[in-house]
């Protein structure tokens, strides 16, 4: 097969892993910077190309879009789904997983578990949001914020007042939600492709930090996750129409809940922490699932 990952740069970690299990498994794999791609949206010939030749033959793209630039990375995506080149992730779904609020929206739709959040425009109903979500303290997380980013712990009242109405008054867009202190500053992230886990790690936040990613000095860990984990990251994932996945979970008092499901997983952590080959496992799903024009998102929003 002759496989394109979409990616800013072929030096990164998950790129060149996925790069590397491809070849190992007898694919043309070639790694494409998705921002450098221009399209013809032609309705009877559409095209993708890049470095002014047109990418017509390929049989399947891996996308790993940039939270920062999902726009335009989800565009060429839709591009070669318009060509019926099969996608390990679809735009719509990845477009669905990357927008907080509809994300929430959908999973609690399908009674998937999650913290109690809350969400509101104005100032003026800052006391009956944090009421919702049960009092201080509790987690402010900015719509836009990636990997911790803006994701702030509100230990008073008064502070989650002082935040929320900085936050509003630059016009940015909030969740607020509930504390899950028993969780201790861990979380579960689990690697899901196709209709399985593959893999899965704990990450525990430094002493003095609430959250637990990587990026922010977090340590991980392999973890055996029960049933119930299981069947919840699989659901979340399928619920945003994503085969490729990374379900982030905490353990509560009344089960596990998502609290955020990623469509482009960074491998390092999870094959560190796991010593499972998950690149292998998403060119194996590639392998089994790909087909010309197979790619139709049926998710209804």
């Amino acid at each position: 097969m002759k496989i394109a990952i979409l990616s800013q740069k072929a030096s990164l970690y998950s790129t060149r892993r996925l790069k590397e299990a491809g070849e190992q498994r007898g694919h043309h794999m070639k790694v494409i910077d998705y921002l450098r791609c221009y399209m013809n949206i032609a309705s009877h010939r559409p095209t993708v190309v890049y470095q002014q030749k047109p990418l017509e033959d390929f049989d399947a793209i891996i996308p790993r879009i940039g939270a920062s630039k999902t726009f335009y990375g989800t565009a060429v995506v839709r591009q070669f789904e318009m060509m019926g080149v099969f996608t390990a992730n679809e735009s719509q779904a990845i477009s669905r997983s990357r927008d907080k609020l509809r994300c929430l929206q959908l999973l609690a739709r399908e009674g998937i578990g999650l913290p109690v959040t809350g969400f509101a425009n104005s100032t003026k109903d800052i006391e009956g949001l944090i009421e919702i979500v049960g009092g201080a303290p509790l987690v402010i997380k900015l719509l836009e914020g990636t990997q911790g980013i803006g994701v702030v712990l509100a230990e008073t009242t008064q502070a989650a007042k002082s935040v929320i109405e900085a936050f509003r008054g630059l016009d940015a867009n909030i969740l607020v939600q509930e504390f899950i202190k028993e969780a201790e500053g861990a979380d579960i992230r689990c690697f899901v492709v196709g209709d399985k886990v593959v893999a899965s790690m704990k990450r525990q936040s430094e002493p003095g930090e609430f959250r637990s990613n990587l990026h922010r000095g977090g340590t991980a860990e392999k973890i055996k996750l029960t049933p119930e984990e299981r069947s919840t990251a699989v659901r979340a994932a399928k619920t945003m129409g994503l085969k490729v996945a990374g379900v982030d979970i905490l353990r509560s008092n009344h089960g596990p809940v998502v609290i955020e499901v990623n469509s482009s997983p960074g491998l390092e952590g999870i094959e560190a922490a796991s010593n499972v080959d998950v690149a292998s496992k998403i060119i194996e799903f590639i392998e089994k699932n790909s087909a010309p024009k197979k790619t139709r998102d049926r998710t209804q929003y």
